[in-house]
């Protein structure tokens, strides 16, 4: 074990609040939209999109790892920056390898389970409230990118390949939460699980509501344009963000 592993944090994620989830979903939102502002409204093209937010992404998640403790402005950076490489990892898989979504749906999702395999095996938790080293911290943020490509692959199945439309792609991974929402506080389903699940279906959810927004009518969209979608919800999220930042972080919250 390196001195980094062994480094002892407080923990570094927010609790999970509304807040939280709302700016989660429009997180995921903006990894549709933007990715799709840069390949196709900027010209920047798929290779060259997924080159600059990959090194983005690796700038911040750098500075991430650094810190001792959550820090609002820098872990929703990052959080934006992987769901648009989670939503590029699969526009990859198909537009440049050829893969169906079928097959990336089911590598993601091998992949996911792989990552909770090995951290479990290795910290003997999946608890987002005991991000307090180096090691779990690499764990989470592999899972994260994973939930993202995952929800990418699973979104674009079903409202695109299955054919069934951004519209009820949406209010069924919208149900879904709901479902997990119910079993969580109703049936007592573990934390942990609920969490998790609850953290994949906001994926494609999220991918549903950037979808329906900004693709042409003929496809089933409203045809609002990715600029202003982004546009907007990246000014939800600052504004949120700035708001949290002014609240005390190191309140005592329930573990899950």
């Amino acid at each position: 074990m390196t001195a980094a592993d062994r480094r002892e944090m407080l923990n570094k994620v927010p609790q999970v609040t509304i807040f939280f989830w709302i700016i989660k979903v429009l997180a995921t939102t903006i990894g549709e939209t933007g990715a799709d502002f840069l390949n196709v409204q900027l010209g920047f093209g798929l290779n060259g999109t997924s080159l600059a937010m990959t090194v983005l992404l690796a700038v911040f998640l750098a500075i991430q790892m650094r810190k001792d403790r959550y820090v609002p402005w820098v872990y929703w950076v990052v959080v934006v920056f992987l769901s648009v490489v989670g939503t590029l990892l699969t526009d990859n898989l198909s537009d440049n390898l050829g893969l169906s979504l079928y097959v990336s749906t089911a590598a993601f999702t091998l992949a996911l389970m792989l990552t909770f395999i090995v951290w479990y095996s290795n910290e003997r938790t999946l608890s987002i409230h005991e991000i307090t080293s180096t090691k779990r911290e690499a764990f989470y943020w592999a899972a994260i990118l994973f939930t993202f490509a995952l929800g990418t692959a699973a979104g674009d199945l079903i409202s695109e390949q299955l054919n069934l439309g951004y519209l009820l792609s949406g209010l069924i991974f919208g149900g879904s939460i709901a479902l997990v929402t119910f079993a969580y506080y109703a049936l007592k389903l573990n934390a942990v699980v609920a969490f998790w699940l609850a953290y994949i279906l906001t994926r494609p959810l999220g991918a549903s509501i950037g979808d329906l927004l900004t693709q042409s009518s003929k496809d089933g969209g409203l045809g609002i344009g990715t600029f202003t979608v982004s546009g907007v919800f990246l000014a939800i999220i600052v504004s949120l963000v700035i708001y949290l930042s002014g609240r005390d972080q190191n309140e005592p919250e329930e573990r899950t």
